[in-house]
C-alpha cells in the first residue's frame, strides 16, 4: 500500500506490531538529486537510520530490523563498498554510548563471511554489550540475503541427517525456523520500504511469509518519525486473518 496522505496519524501504541522491517532504500538517488556523491547519500542515511531507532524505542516497539547490506550489494562499486562499511564501523563505535544509553539491544543478522576480521570484532562486542537490555531488540541486517538465510538453514538440517541426528521426515517449518540465523527471531509483521521501490530485494524472505507491506516515494535520507507513524498507522487499520476468514 503506497503512502499517498499527507496527513500525520498517530499510531495506537496499545497494538503495535510486534516486529518491523525495514528497506532503507534511497540513499544514491538522493544524493544524486543533489548532485552530491552516492556516498554522501549513506552518510545522512546513517543518521536517520539512528534517530528511526530511537523513535521506535520509544514508542515501544519491541523488535526492529533494518536492512543495511546485501548479499547482492558486493556488485557496488569498490570505493561505494568501502565507504558503506567505514559508515557501519563508524556507526557501531558510535552505538558502544548512544545505543548503550538508550538500552537497545542489537544483533547482527547474515553471513560473516567477507567482513574484516576488525568489524567482525566490533560486532561481537557490541552485541556482548547489549545483550542484557530486553525492551527494544535491534536486528542489523548485514551481509544478508534471505536466500542465503534459507539455504544456511537447509544446510545444518542436512549435516544432521547426515549424522543421524535427524530424519528427512521429521523436518517440519518449525525446525526450519529455529535452524536460520536466530532460533527466537520472530516473524515480521510489518516490512517498510521507502525510495518508491516494490519488491522485498532478498529481505527477510522466511519471515515475511504473512508480512503487512507499506510503501512510500519518500527516499531513506528524507524518512521521518512521522512516516513510521504513518506506516504503522495504515498496519493497524488492516485486518490480518492468516489464511484464515
Amino acid at each position: 500500500m503506497p503512502d499517498n496522505s499527507k496527513t500525520k496519524p498517530i499510531a495506537d501504541r496499545s497494538c503495535l506490531p510486534n516486529h518491523v522491517g525495514i528497506i532503507m532504500d534511497g540513499n544514491g538517488r538522493w544524493a544524486k538529486k543533489r548532485g552530491l556523491p552516492r556516498t554522501a547519500g549513506h552518510a545522512v542515511g546513517v543518521k536517520v537510520f539512528k534517530k528511526i531507532v530511537f523513535y521506535a524505542r520509544d514508542m515501544g516497539l519491541k523488535n526492529l530490523t533494518v536492512y543495511a547490506f546485501s548479499t547482492e550489494n558486493w556488485k557496488r562499486p569498490e570505493s561505494e563498498i568501502d565507504r558503506i562499511m567505514q559508515l557501519l564501523d563508524q556507526m557501531i563505535d558510535e552505538a558502544l554510548d548512544d545505543f548503550m544509553n538508550q538500552k537497545v539491544r542489537i544483533r547482527f543478522i547474515g553471513s560473516r563471511e567477507r567482513l574484516g576480521k576488525r568489524l567482525l570484532d566490533k560486532m561481537d562486542r557490541v552485541m556482548a554489550l547489549t545483550e542484557q537490555f530486553g525492551d527494544t531488540t535491534l536486528y542489523i541486517a548485514l551481509n544478508y540475503g534471505g536466500r542465503q538465510e534459507i539455504t544456511h538453514a537447509a544446510a545444518a538440517l542436512a549435516r544432521k541427517c547426515v549424522e543421524g541426528r535427524l530424519s528427512p521426515e521429521d523436518i517440519t517449518p518449525e525446525l526450519v525456523g529455529k535452524n536460520l540465523y536466530y532460533e527466537d527471531f520472530d516473524s515480521v509483521d510489518l516490512i517498510i520500504r521507502p525510495s518508491g521501490e516494490q519488491r522485498l530485494s532478498n529481505f527477510l524472505l522466511w519471515q515475511s511469509a504473512y508480512a503487512e507491506f507499506w510503501y512510500s516515494d519518500v527516499l531513506w535520507p528524507d524518512f521521518k518519525p512521522e512516516h513510521l507513524e504513518r506506516a504503522i498507522y495504515d498496519y493497524q487499520q488492516r485486518n490480518r486473518r492468516f489464511g484464515g476468514i
